[in-house]
């Protein structure tokens, strides 16, 4: 089985057509993804296993008027059968690397308290200085 990890573009809607189970929360909507990839500042990779998407990551790019812009990690999803090989991982060192590339000092990403799996991920992700801090996070229904 080939694997490789994709950045996509905007127009690379196709590519996302034909996911395995679980990659992502909901259904996968063209139009939001088109959206999506349309926004400066918002990227995705994604984990193709024989042209089916089996895993992805979405990040933005925070811009502050006092500060360095960052890179906040939204989102890591790997199909069940596929996790515990790297994909997360190598998606993670691709996401770092656009984040580089874009001018951010820091990545930043958060999960669940008792989501071990990713805690497991992300600790293992500590170089230069990656650490767990604590925060208290709102919802807002709008």
């Amino acid at each position: 089985m080939s694997m490789e990890i994709v950045r996509l573009e905007a127009g690379d809607d196709a590519l996302v057509m034909r996911i395995a189970e679980d990659v992502f929360d909901e259904p996968v909507r063209p139009d939001r993804l088109a959206a999506y990839l349309n926004q400066p500042g918002h990227f995705m990779v994604v984990a193709l296993a024989n042209g089916v998407v089996v895993g992805q990551c979405a990040a933005v790019i925070h811009r502050h008027p006092d500060k360095v812009a960052e890179l906040y990690i939204d989102e890591v999803g790997v199909s069940p059968e596929f996790q515990r090989q790297g994909i997360a991982r190598r998606m993670l060192d691709a996401m770092f690397a656009i984040g580089r590339e874009n001018g951010c000092e820091e990545a930043w990403v958060g999960t669940e308290a008792d989501n071990l799996p990713a805690r497991a991920l992300y600790e293992s992700r500590k170089e230069p200085h990656g650490e767990a801090e604590s925060f208290v996070m709102y919802a807002y229904r709008l």
